[in-house]
């Protein structure tokens, strides 16, 4: 048998050119094609893994698929990235929401506009918006695009909308210059209060962006999608005119129809729950389930809208979720968001005001007390909202003197005249007078050196004459209304001071009594036979009866007018002539109180006496009596009526009046 030749091994195909790779490679960039462009670069780099081109273009492709985790994985795989890796890893880590760790990697890059753009971008994210206007600011001279649009949003959500026209102004352009900038500015207006302008804004806005989409021809649906956010805006404007019923039907119109983007619904929920409130909470609650994570059995939002909303309406989303959880007496599931709430918003103080009602529903005023101070010391700037919820809950509560050392430590507040009421009023309830008198001297004493054009003195020292009057301080009183009645001159004040004063001295009261002028009819009254009378009797029956007296008597004077006759009209078929037998006139009457009624026999034989032998038998009348009262269906029934009546009739009686008992005792 002849020996089999030798086969040598196939080599494998050469690899091909990489000039060739990388025009495909820039073939598929250009097509959008990212997922065969990461392929690709995959393959130059099994080539050359040096590449830092290759390994550049694998990145960006992995950023333009969405793919943020591979990239970041990408640029780690490079044991010396280049410099602008950084900034890659940056804008990774900010789409992640990692916005801590981006910023570090950013730090490492040269800053330049792209680097502080990206910066302001996450500082935005952060909440940092005085920081992120500092770079806005520094940029405003590069010719950035949509730079004005991003200044307004985040002069807006500083709380600045009073300089967006400032800034406005140095960008040189309007409001009007394109549908985001309009939207932005009339965010701005809602911020000031300027309901009605920022309306007609977001309509401007909106037939701007139709008009602008449908040159670019962008499908309806995206048009749509894209200007949500101003359908949405119109809706809340409409809520704070006090068109609930538009803002509803705007709301539920979005809702169900699911053109919008995942955040301009997750606002209109949101804003349609708040505005429905405590009506039919199981419908609300159903509605914020369609924005939580759906694997997750306990709420929390969804990865995307965490990304999108910003930390105000997330705060918003979950705050409303607790008070309808409250509402719907789901005391376990409120703990539970309550408990997490914290950590997702660590300077926030409607996290505390959340537990603090969550303690309050469960009658545990106390502690909610306790919680409320604690975070009101640990946070001064945030304070004032958390004492005045304390202050709420400790009145509710019955601890006086807690709410009133509550808003003791609100200086802002202290001197307004609803405040200085309310202590007052606590004080008062705590039997602490004297402390009562001290609020309304410093009170006093706090308005006479203000500097304000509408100055509260007047109305303080009224309220402070008033209580010390009512206190048996007259001396304090009478002092009062003099300084009211040399720096106001007013009639109330000087009665005041009339009725006060003469309290103390009758003599300079009568004085005073002299400055009050005369009320005109009063010259010919004797005063002193008034005072002797015994007072004006009580005329019972209506007030007036005399005057319709009167008008009677000047009617039977002026001569009758002569009426005139009609011919009765007789019913359909009626035939006066021949009108056939009268009707029954007890025919209203129910049938038992009729005349002709009869009430149905029992049997006789239930009357029948049945006992032992030698029994003694009763006579007629008592058998008569018996019989009568075995048989009572007819008599019960007006007799039960007739009492019903007696008693409503004695209740509205005059207790002047004596009864009928008494009546009978006095013949007696």
């Amino acid at each position: 048998m002849a020996p089999k030749p030798k086969t040598t091994p196939s080599q494998p195909p050469a690899p091909p050119p990489l000039e060739d790779l990388f025009t495909t490679l820039n073939k598929h960039i250009q097509a959008s094609a990212f997922t065969n462009a990461v392929k690709l670069t995959d393959q130059i780099l099994a080539i050359a893994p040096a590449d830092e081109d290759a390994l550049r273009c694998k990145i960006v492709a992995l950023i333009k698929d969405d793919r943020f985790d591979d990239a970041v994985s990408a640029i780690q795989s490079s044991r010396t990235p280049p410099e602008d890796f950084h900034f890659f890893k940056a804008y990774c880590l900010y789409k992640q929401n990692k916005l801590d760790e981006a910023l570090e990697s950013l730090q490492k890059h040269e800053r330049n506009d792209e680097t502080m753009l990206l910066e302001s971008q996450i500082l935005y994210r952060l909440g940092k918006m005085d920081a992120c206007l500092d770079i806005y600011q520094k940029l405003q001279k590069s010719k950035i695009d949509m730079l004005e649009i991003n200044s307004v949003a985040a002069l807006v959500m500083a709380g600045r909308s009073s300089e967006v026209q400032g800034w406005l102004d140095s960008f040189r352009v309007k409001a009007t210059s394109s549908f985001e900038l309009a939207y932005n500015t009339a965010c701005s207006l809602i911020q000031r209060n300027k309901y009605t302008e920022a309306e007609q804004l977001l309509l401007s806005a909106r037939r701007i962006g139709q008009e602008s989409l449908m040159e670019d021809n962008w499908p309806d649906e995206d048009i749509e999608n894209e200007l949500s956010p101003i359908a949405v805006q119109l809706g809340y404007v409409q809520q704070l005119l006090g068109r609930k019923q538009d803002a509803i039907e705007a709301y539920v119109d979005m809702i169900k129809r699911d053109m919008a983007d995942e955040s301009s619904i997750a606002v209109a929920v949101n804003n349609l729950v708040s505005l429905k409130g405590p009506k039919d909470v199981s419908d609300s609650l159903k509605k914020l389930d369609r924005l939580k994570e759906k694997e997750m059995q306990s709420f929390r939002l969804a990865h995307g809208l965490d990304l999108k909303l910003s930390a105000k309406e997330r705060e918003a989303i979950y705050a409303n979720r607790v008070l309808l959880l409250l509402h719907a007496n789901r005391i376990d599931q409120a703990r539970e968001l309550v408990s997490a709430l914290p950590v997702m918003f660590p300077e926030s103080a409607v996290p505390v005001l959340l537990q603090a009602a969550l303690l309050v529903r469960e009658n545990k005023a106390g502690r909610a007390e306790e919680i409320l101070a604690q975070f009101a010391g640990k946070f001064p700037e945030k304070s004032q909202v958390l004492y005045l919820a304390r202050a709420q809950v400790a009145a509710a509560a019955g601890h006086p003197h807690i709410a009133a050392d509550s808003l003791t430590k609100l200086p802002d507040i202290q001197h307004m005249p609803a405040t200085v009421a309310t202590l007052v009023s606590l004080k008062e309830r705590a039997n602490d007078v004297e402390g009562a008198a001290v609020v309304l001297d410093s009170a006093t004493k706090w308005w006479s050196n203000a500097m304000t054009e509408d100055n509260k003195l007047n109305i303080i020292m009224q309220e402070a004459a008033s209580f010390k009057l009512r206190h048996g301080r007259e001396e304090d009183a009478a002092k009062l209304y003099e300084e009211l009645v040399k720096s106001q001159g007013s009639i109330e004040a000087l009665v005041g001071l009339i009725t006060t004063v003469a309290r103390l001295d009758v003599i300079k009261a009568e004085l005073y009594e002299k400055k009050l002028k005369t009320l005109p009819g009063l010259k010919g009254i004797d005063v002193d036979g008034l005072e002797r009378t015994s007072g004006v009797k009580q005329v019972e029956g209506p007030l007036h009866a005399g005057v319709a007296e009167t008008n009677d008597e000047g009617k039977n004077k002026t001569k009758t007018k002569r009426k005139r006759k009609r011919k009765p009209r007789y019913p359909k078929g009626f035939n006066p002539a021949n009108p056939g037998p009268p009707p029954d006139p007890e025919r209203w009457l129910p049938k038992r109180e009729r005349s002709t009624f009869r009430p149905k026999r029992k049997d006789k034989r239930a009357a029948q006496v049945r006992g032992s032998q030698g029994a003694v038998v009763r006579d007629k009348q008592e058998a008569g009596a018996s019989s009568s009262h075995s048989n009572p269906k007819s008599n019960q029934a007006t007799s039960s009526k007739g009492a019903t009546q007696s008693a409503v009739s004695e209740q509205t009686k005059p207790s002047s009046k004596p009864s009928s008992k008494s009546r009978k005792k006095s013949r007696k």
